[in-house]
């Protein structure tokens, strides 16, 4: 097996460059998408509360609707 090879200066702070880049970018999309993030959880809360509303109204109309002397 060979002995290693030194790595150029150049790539070496290319990598490293890269690196940072890449952690700057990711935490500016980050704080991008959690505001946006936030408001669907948001609104998914709120078409939850209505959509369990909708499914216990029509569960009270269909009880009712099925207690009938005529059975």
């Amino acid at each position: 097996m060979a002995p290693p090879v030194a790595v150029s200066p150049l790539i070496k702070t290319a990598r490293w460059s890269a690196l940072l880049l890449g952690m700057f970018y990711g935490h500016q999309r980050l704080e991008y998408l959690k505001p946006i993030a936030a408001e669907e959880k948001r609104i998914e809360e709120e078409e939850k509360k209505i959509r369990e509303e909708q499914e216990r109204i029509y569960k009270q109309l269909s009880e009712a609707n099925s207690d009938t002397i005529l059975k």
